[in-house]
């Protein structure tokens, strides 16, 4: 997920300047692992059955499509790291580069992407806890868990950067044992011949155009959180070349990998015959059910759900986060958003309040749906980092870049078309969000100008 730091008027391109007390420590090598683990490496297990229905089985391609989309995205979000060292974010870039009101659109459709995350990660462990303990409904688990992740904000209790490597290890481990036992059964049982091993890139008797690239507007939640190496800016060795090199590397890495999990899964279990309502969502612990029996299915459920208990969570930190900024910049009202509780030093309001809207949307929204509302707030921010990468290379800087209007442009172009395929539900939701964010923009406007205006009065 985008990162959403105060905003840094600063516009200059010298990569010595530091903030006080940070150094410049971080290697190429540190920042493609931190990638990967913002990221997880089992980043495509959780959305494949979706994406599998809505492509038609070939999530093989989706993976590969968004992966282009998102290497172009890369590249803008690197150079534009050069700009703004100590900023890193797409409201920032956006903000300064074109319009401070477009800025302010981004934002808020980053906002609504930290405020679903937590609910498509609660919609998720709630399914998978269930193919656990059946017995317990759906809703007490959805409570339970809005519950875990709302309480834990409260207590201010975050994982270290150790405990999260060392979650993106064990996730890395328990994809090579699935992978084992994949190609255990396809050599044994499946055996394709001929044609079969190209079968989950392009199906003849399942593919549309269409169909594919809506499953690539959802397959794009695989990449999300590579912008997030830009916030290290300020404490990088050479940050001008690795903050781009890692950016793009690490979606790179991760589009490999994915393609990888999701190729041997489709091969397991062709894509042909959609799957149930009852086993989308958790679609990829079936698959592995098949191949490694109760033993493989256990390990990869336990193993999915704790990835998305710690995004869910994280996710929940972060919007609280950006709510508070956006209360004490009084964009939000800052009586209530940018309060912040004298005995834990948390804003409580905004954890206990997303927590609400994580309950809420838990029981309104599908995995499906929640996730392609998500993608609709990225996809904003991705074309508009493009936007700013062009307008800044090509008619600012003077800094000489390779095809300073190019990549952009192919970036912009292929973010606009993959979000064009998005569901027309998630359109019609994420333009009333967006609609709604202008409304309260508008409306703080001029409660502050009626403020200026008084006390210019007094």
């Amino acid at each position: 997920m985008a990162r959403r730091p105060a905003l840094n008027s600063s516009a200059s391109t010298d990569s010595t300047v530091t903030a006080p007390g940070l150094r410049r420590t971080l290697k190429l090598r540190h920042l493609l692992l931190f990638g990967i683990i913002i990221i997880q490496p089992t980043a495509p297990m959780s959305i494949y059955g979706v994406v599998s229905n809505a492509a038609r089985g070939h999530v093989v391609t989706t993976i590969l499509v968004a992966m282009v989309a998102m290497l172009f995205t890369a590249v803008s979000y690197g150079r534009m790291a050069r700009v703004y060292p100590s900023a890193g974010s797409a409201y920032t870039y956006v903000g300064s580069e074109l319009h401070p009101l477009a800025g302010y659109v981004v934002g808020w459709a980053m906002l609504m992407d930290y405020m679903l995350n937590p609910i498509i990660c609660v919609i998720w462990c709630s399914a998978a806890a269930r193919n656990v303990i059946p017995q317990v409904p759906y809703a007490a688990w959805v409570v339970a868990f809005v519950i875990v992740f709302t309480g834990l904000n409260l207590l201010g209790v975050q994982a270290s950067s150790r405990i999260n490597a060392g979650l993106a290890l064990g996730m890395s481990i328990v994809v090579v044992i699935f992978l084992a036992f994949a190609i255990h059964y396809i050599a044994l049982v499946t055996r394709p011949m001929g044609y079969a091993w190209l079968q989950p890139f392009y199906d003849p008797a399942t593919f549309s155009a269409g169909r594919l690239f809506n499953g690539a507007s959802i397959a794009v939640l695989t990449y999300i959180g590579f912008d997030g190496i830009s916030t290290m800016s300020e404490e990088v060795e050479n940050p001008r070349r690795n903050v781009m090199l890692a950016t793009v590397l690490t979606c790179f890495i991760i589009g490999v990998l994915s393609a990888i999990e999701v190729y041997a899964a489709q091969l397991v279990w062709p894509g042909r015959t959609p799957f149930p309502p009852s086993m989308v969502d958790t679609a990829y612990v079936h698959v592995a059910m098949r191949v490694g029996g109760k033993f493989l299915f256990q390990l990869l459920n336990a193993t999915l759900l704790v990835a998305n208990l710690g995004s869910g969570i994280a996710a929940q930190f972060g919007a609280s986060r950006l709510l508070y900024g956006m209360g004490r910049e009084n964009a939000l009202p800052r009586r209530f958003f940018g309060a912040v509780s004298r005995r834990s030093g948390i804003p409580s309001n905004n954890v206990m309040l997303l927590g609400l809207i994580t309950l809420a949307g838990a029981f309104m929204l599908t995995y499906a749906k929640g996730a392609e509302l998500l993608n609709f707030g990225a996809f904003i921010a991705f074309i508009g980092v493009n936007a700013a990468a062009l307008v800044h290379y090509k008619f600012r800087s003077r800094e000489k870049v390779l095809l300073p209007a190019l990549l952009p442009l192919l970036g912009m172009a292929i973010c606009i078309f993959i979000w064009l395929n998005l569901d027309k539900d998630a359109k019609v939701l994420g333009v009333s969000w967006v609609a709604t964010g202008l409304l309260v923009y508008l409306l703080m406007r001029r409660k502050r100008a009626r403020s200026d205006s008084a006390g210019a009065q007094a």
